[in-house]
């Protein structure tokens, strides 16, 4: 099959579309051919060989994709034909993917692969943080950082739909409009505003929660901007610069700084990673939450639309289609 292919870590360009062996589906895993496959600034940092956990070479980024069914899915009721979506460590930017039956889902009718592609990682992400790392609630003030990236304007859309009232901070007007057409109730531009005066501009007595995928400077005046008791959620560090908190603000604010880690979710939080897919399928399937996507490659442009996503210029989320 025709895979993108890293053979040696390094930035996107040694990413090389090549033949590659077709994955063997094991007895319970379901053969897939790729439709769509979405680009996740993990898979950037899994490039340079620093993410959290290495990936031995040679591999196949990508992590979450939508296609449909080869073979496989016995028992479950899924069969040759059927259009699916999901979630594996690496593999989605090929022809083919092969994994356990029980980490797909049917595409809901009416959504097309390249929304569907983009539903699985930043929305798990989203509702995680949201849901299991803090318990948000209506009416919450919840500042999101990098809110005009995949992750972001996945927990906003999420964020939203779950009563809260989201701040989003972006860099630039055109990440900001695109933040208000998504329902965010304010915006700011961390390049140009004071961070934590504006939110506390906007909240009178803080913020209530800050979801964090971004790290770097902006880490810390969003922290002091929370009220007391508030909760300060990191979920990564696209910045490429993690943050070091002075743990006297956590002290004297009675602050919680908690994370979650959805590639370990249906291992160490099992419960939780079950109860988090069905929510996510059923508001997914209902219309509630759509996925923005901001633009398309071919799999012969892997290394550009990696590009992309490395250079932060994604809005939403960036699609391979293999």
């Amino acid at each position: 099959m025709l895979a993108a292919i890293c053979r040696r870590y390094g930035p996107p360009e040694t990413v090389e579309v090549g033949d590659y062996p077709d994955p063997v589906a094991a007895p319970g895993d379901v053969l897939v051919a790729v439709r769509s496959a979405a680009v996740n600034y993990p898979d950037v940092l899994s490039l340079a060989d620093a993410y959290q956990r290495s990936t031995p070479l040679p591999y196949v980024p990508g992590s979450e994709f939508a296609g449909v069914v080869v073979s496989g899915g016995d028992g479950v009721g899924l069969g040759p034909g059927e259009r699916v979506y999901g979630t594996v460590p690496n593999g989605a930017f090929a022809e083919y993917v092969a994994l356990p039956v029980d980490r797909v889902q049917r595409i809901p009718d009416g959504v097309g692969f390249d929304a569907a592609a983009g539903f699985g990682v930043a929305y798990t992400t989203g509702y995680h943080a949201l849901s299991t790392a803090y318990r948000v609630q209506p009416g919450d003030w919840v500042v999101v950082l990098g809110a005009a990236g995949g992750v972001g304007l996945a927990t906003l859309d999420l964020a939203r739909h779950l009563g809260a009232r989201v701040i989003a901070a972006a860099a630039g007007e055109d990440k900001l409009a695109l933040c208000r057409e998504r329902g965010a109730a304010a915006t700011i531009d961390y390049r140009t505003e004071d961070l934590r005066q504006r939110i506390k501009d906007f909240t009178g007595d803080g913020a209530h929660a800050v979801i964090d995928p971004v790290g770097g400077p902006s880490s810390e005046p969003a922290l002091r901007a929370l009220r007391r008791g508030g909760t300060f959620v990191t979920v990564g560090y696209a910045s490429g610069e993690i943050p070091a908190i002075p743990l006297n603000l956590v002290l004297l604010k009675g602050i919680t700084i908690t994370s979650i880690d959805i590639g370990t979710m249906s291992v160490h939080q099992p419960a939780a990673d079950a109860e988090g897919r069905a929510a996510l399928h059923e508001m997914f399937a209902g219309g509630a939450l759509e996925p923005y996507v901001q633009q398309v490659y071919s799999l012969s442009e892997c290394a550009a639309a990696l590009r992309h996503v490395a250079d932060r210029k994604a809005l939403g989320k960036v699609i391979v289609r293999p």
